[in-house]
């Protein structure tokens, strides 16, 4: 018996998990964010989460104090390095709490936070190993409690009050009117005028730990751990039933928050999260496999925004509760990605790579059923006629509820589309070409194959003069024509230009054919059959946006479009035929669709359904107009040539300088929403003229600024939400100490000095050079003189030797004639002695001893010569004499008469001897005076 009913038990238990699982399989959930710790790079467990007036938001995270702008995460270490459990924001304050120590972060001018202890004013009344795991403020306090005690801080007085009750407290709670704390014998007590009040010790309360405690018009919402919720109503507990209870009972509560709009966020040790109405209804339930990070709610919390954050035991996931986007994913893997939707006959179809699945769309608690015979790739979903076709990769099926009919086989079928002004013929693109699809007794089926052409055709669109435009990702384009019977195609075209492209793209809108690639948007030109490029279409693809040319048209005729951080859609002006671009700054990364399969499905007017690669997501367009925050600038940093980064005061202008140029700016709208991404434009005055592009970054460097004066603006918008604030920060990069104006006027100095001296310079190197040309002047003009005096001296020296050579002459022919007279007067001396006459014989000797022989003396006439010799050259015989003492005195007559050049046969009459002895004497000279061989006599006396 007690084994069939613990059977029972069980099996019941199964069977309300079951329940359970098909009621939350396919509930559309609110978008959950995921960080995990390798995002924001510090511990696991997160206990405690609070938001300041700039809507950072703060986490007690295991490794000291994290902070997230919406941006970026920054780590505090804790004070003590260990872990922190509690943090509360208080005006500017963020207060932490954690091992034997607590106090107050205030944030510096750099932006960084800085921590200031309090717990050092009481800490010899701490207890040892006390650790504070929460923090409250009421009014001028600040209560930090452990499970010891509760400090009380009076920030008007800075000074403690501290409540020990004399056995363990649980934890504390505070309501808008008072301050409650449980003890470990599960009594409620309440802090009035700074001690304890009893409020409660009722037996319900007895082994049932209060995780919150809320006010409300009845009095006290308790919240216990295992039990659900109780009113204390006048010390009377009354159970307050929920949905949830069974299911809570067996979780364990951990953490639970009052929501802003009255509703309760319940955190489970083993069972995620629950959010329940006001009435205690289950609105959703979210565990890890509904897309939780982790099972374990530590901590809980609603931001200004109405986002619910959860710290769990691993990581931080932000729930976006008031988010126009819903999302369902399928973690189990059976749904897989979706490729097609469509709303049929109140149901929603999914086509995936599993199959077809549909669920009720008015019954958002159904899960998905499968429908039978589909299983594989389903392409397509195509309602016409009040019957709904599936393209699979089958073939094609016809769909009633759960039951499928294959009425085409031969191919896969990309998609099929309508035959003009032919109601009971569709067209098919199939793998291997097109076929015809009839309607015949009010059933569809196969009809015929089109002969001629034979190319996959993913992409088809047809015109009133039945051609046919297929868009062939690895071939281009191609068009043909298509006979009166829908049977043969012929004049087969490829088009050259556009080129083929990756997830091209091909559909027509507005009665016109448009082809989207790599390379833009282009639309048949009906007249010319040549595709033009549109100008208001291609700018979806700008800034290398493109991922995918899939073009979708929805029921309300809107063209849709997805690029790597938009979704976009055109509207057509219904007067002008314009078309309007909206965007969607939703991006590819995010949304997780299958690129180049891509699919939104309108399900109302404003309602879409788009596929994902794990379910899909919805969105209602009419909603998507958010209130956009300020942008703030988060954190200015600078640094010199491979330096650290160094942050800057941003609370004041900046002065950096000239080598600190490399500046980095970061800024933030601190919204946390999964699908709704901030975009930011900057400019920096000073350095460009004209405002960034649009861009999802929030961080930008600009390297190797040059000194001057800057202004850094940056503006944000979320989706088409208006630009509210623009965030500035004025800034200026010294000029280095070299381009200073103190070092321009000493510059201005040192150039004037310069200019100075060098004048000075010039005037006395063009002095010198003056002086130099001068004395240069002076010396040519002395050498002039010199060679003027030389020329002089040389033309008296040639006078001179022509005077001597003249004189020589004369004392030649002087000599010569002394020798004619002697010879003559020898001559008449020999005839006198001739004559016979005795009387004329004594005036005969009479002549030759008074007259001839007195005439005729040689050493008389030799001395007249020698002086006269002498006179005419300078002393030579004294000359010769000195040098050559044992010259005879004839020997000095020989030196002088060849002095005079004369030869010897002149010589010979004047010494009176033979030419003969002329010679011998000549050699007897040479003798005398030692002369070389090679020298000759007569040049050697002409050199002295």
């Amino acid at each position: 018996m007690t084994s069939q009913k613990s059977f029972i038990n069980k099996f019941s238990t199964l069977a309300i998990l079951l329940l359970f699982v098909n009621f939350t399989v396919a509930q559309d959930l609110p978008p959950i964010v995921k960080y995990n710790s390798t995002t924001y790079n510090a511990g696991n467990q997160n206990w405690m989460i609070s938001q300041d007036k700039n809507h950072f938001v703060y986490f007690a995270n295991n490794e000291g104090l994290l902070e997230f702008n919406g941006s970026n995460w920054v780590l505090y270490q804790s004070p003590n390095e260990t872990i922190i459990r509690s943090v509360k924001v208080i005006g500017d304050k963020i207060y932490t709490g954690c091992y034997m120590e607590f106090g107050y972060w205030v944030r510096e001018k750099n932006g960084r936070l800085k921590y200031t202890s309090l717990s050092h004013k009481i800490k010899s009344k701490i207890n040892v190993d006390e650790q504070f795991w929460n923090i409250l403020n009421y009014d001028q306090w600040v209560i930090f409690q452990s499970l010891d005690k509760i400090y009380i801080y009076d920030t008007k007085t800075n000074t403690f009050k501290i409540v020990n009750p004399n056995i363990r407290i649980l934890k504390a709670f505070k309501t808008p009117g008072s301050i409650y704390y449980q003890t470990v014998n599960f009594d409620l007590f309440e802090i009035e005028n700074g001690t304890n009040k009893l409020v409660s010790n009722n037996s319900i309360l007895k082994n049932n730990k209060i995780v919150n405690i809320f006010e409300i018009d009845e009095g006290l919402l308790i919240h216990t751990q295992f039990d659900g919720f109780y009113k204390l109503t006048n010390g009377n507990l009354v159970k307050f039933n929920t949905e949830a209870d069974s299911e809570i009972a067996t979780s364990s509560i951990y953490s639970s928050q009052m929501m802003a709009d009255g509703s309760f966020a319940v955190g489970t040790i083993s069972n995620g999260v629950y959010i329940l109405t006001k009435e205690g209804k289950v609105k959703y339930h979210i565990t890890q496999r509904k897309g939780l990070s982790n099972n374990t709610v530590l901590s809980i919390y609603e931001d200004i925004d109405n986002n619910l954050w959860l710290g769990l035991d691993n990581g931080i996931n932000c729930i976006n509760l008031k988010s126009p986007i819903k999302s369902f994913s399928d973690d189990s893997g059976n749904l897989g990605t979706v490729y097609a939707s469509i709303i049929y006959k109140g149901f929603l179809y999914l086509g995936t790579n599993q199959g077809l699945f549909y669920k009720s769309y008015l019954n958002d608690d159904n899960q998905f059923k499968f429908v039978k015979g589909t299983k594989g790739q389903v392409w397509s979903l195509f309602a016409y006629d009040n019957v709904l076709f599936c393209g699979h990769d089958s073939g094609t099926y016809i769909i009633d509820n759960d039951n499928s009919k294959l009425i085409f086989s031969q191919s896969g079928t990309w998609k099929l589309g309508l035959v003009p002004n032919k109601k009971n013929l569709l067209l098919q693109g199939n793998y291997y070409g097109m076929s015809v699809l009839e309607k015949v007794n009010n059933v569809w089926v196969f009809r015929n194959k089109i002969s001629g052409f034979n190319y996959s055709s993913k992409y088809f669109e047809t015109t009133k003069s039945n051609e046919v435009y297929v868009s062939h990702e690895y071939k281009g384009i191609f068009r043909f024509q298509l006979d009166a019977q829908f049977r043969k195609g012929f004049g087969i075209y490829a088009y050259k230009s556009p080129n083929k492209g990756k997830n091209a793209g091909l559909t027509k809108f507005n009665n016109s054919i448009y082809y989207a690639y790599k390379d833009g948007i282009f639309r048949l030109n009906q007249k010319t059959k040549v595709f033009e490029k549109d100008k208001v279409l291609s700018t979806v693809f700008a800034n290398n946006e493109y991922t995918s040319g899939r073009l979708i048209i929805d029921n309300s005729n809107k063209l849709w479009l997805f690029s790597k951080n938009y979704i976009n859609y055109f509207t057509v002006n219904k007067l002008n035929s314009e078309l309007k671009k909206n965007v969607i700054s939703i991006p590819s990364s995010i949304t997780n669709t299958m690129l180049g399969y891509e699919n939104i499905t309108q399900l109302s007017n404003s309602v879409y359904i788009i596929g994902t690669t794990d379910g899909y997501y919805t969105f209602n367009i009419e909603d998507l107009n958010f209130k956009n925050n300020h942008v703030v600038i988060s954190n200015v940093s600078v640094n010199k040539l491979n330096e650290a980064l160094i942050s800057s005061p941003i609370t004041e202008s900046g002065t950096f300088s000239h080598d600190e140029n490399n500046i980095t700016f970061s800024y933030t709208v601190p919204k946390y929403n999964k699908y709704i991404i901030a975009e930011y434009q900057y400019l920096l005055e000073g350095f460009q003229d004209q405002w960034s592009d649009w861009s999802s970054k929030s961080t930008i460097n600009f390297k190797n600024l040059s000194p001057g004066d800057y202004k850094f603006k940056v503006r944000s918008k979320l989706v088409n939400s208006q630009i509210e604030n623009v965030a500035v920060y004025s800034f200026t990069i010294s000029k280095p100490w070299y381009s200073t104006n103190f070092a321009i006027i000493i510059y201005f100095l040192l150039v004037c000095l310069m200019a100075y001296y060098i004048n000075k310079a010039y005037v006395n190197y063009y002095s010198q050079q003056k002086q130099k040309l001068i004395d240069e002047n002076n010396l040519l003009l002395e050498i002039k003189e010199l060679e003027n005096e030389q020329q002089l001296m040389k033309l008296r020296n040639e006078q001179l030797s022509l005077d001597v050579n003249e004189k020589s002459r004369e004392l030649a022919l002087s000599t010569m004639s002394l020798i004619k007279k002697d010879e003559l007067l020898a001559l008449i001396r020999d005839d006198l002695k001739k004559s016979s006459d005795e009387a004329s014989s004594r005036s005969v000797k009479s002549i030759l001893s008074t007259t001839i022989n007195k005439n005729v003396s040689a050493d008389k006439a030799w001395n007249v010569f020698k002086e006269a010799f002498d006179s005419a050259d300078n002393d030579f015989l004294k000359k010769v004499k000195q040098a050559y003492p044992s010259l005879t005195p004839n020997d000095l007559r020989l030196c002088a008469y060849l002095r005079l050049n004369l030869s010897s046969k002149e010589i010979a009459p004047l010494l009176n001897i033979s030419v003969r002895s002329v010679e011998i004497k000549r050699y007897r000279l040479r003798k005398k005076m030692d002369l070389p061989h090679e020298t000759g006599l007569v040049e050697y006396i002409l050199s002295i």
